[in-house]
């Protein structure tokens, strides 16, 4: 199935034992992982992933578990901008080609509803280089990070817009 593959990279990414609860699917272990290694406070920073594709939006929702953020996760920016209408988010992982609505409108409907949002944006994708693309990447003031990235890059941008207040990343 496809979790095993995610979950066992996973695993080897953050040097966990391959022990069985490495075997759920992704959106199950994280937790348990959490609870058997975080003691310190609930995570109060809600970050949001909006990537179709699916099995990389629950891979960096894992990491950031681990990492003690609170992860949702969506499909596609009309999915995503729901979310954000209705719920509480503090930074936004977001990806630039996606069915139903694009990772730069999804931009422009996030300033609309939510312009306070606009800083705490990153855009993780793999088209740099599309000229589809290529004027909205120039003009944004939000970080942009090629695919694949790094953890620790990835971590380090999020703690960028979030602030040093969150001293969840380090």
């Amino acid at each position: 199935m496809w979790w095993r593959k995610a979950s066992e990279w996973v695993g080897q990414a953050l040097n966990l034992p391959n022990v069985e609860h490495n075997l759920l699917p992704l959106p199950c272990w994280p937790m348990a992982m959490i609870m058997e290694t975080q003691s310190g406070p609930v995570p109060t920073k809600h970050v949001l992933v909006v990537d179709d594709d699916i099995e990389l939006a629950l891979t960096y929702q894992a990491l950031l578990q681990v990492h003690g953020y609170r992860v949702s996760t969506a499909a596609d920016g009309a999915q995503a901008l729901k979310l954000v209408l209705n719920g509480d988010v503090d930074a936004i992982l977001c990806d630039l080609h996606m069915p139903e609505l694009t990772g730069d409108l999804f931009y422009v409907e996030v300033g609309r509803a939510r312009p306070h949002l606009l800083k705490r944006f990153i855009f993780i994708t793999g088209n740099t280089d599309d000229p589809l693309y290529e004027s909205f990447l120039k003009s944004v003031k939000a970080p942009v990070l090629p695919k694949p990235v790094s953890i620790d890059r990835l971590l380090g941008k999020l703690h960028a817009v979030l602030g040093p207040e969150t001293g969840l990343a380090k």
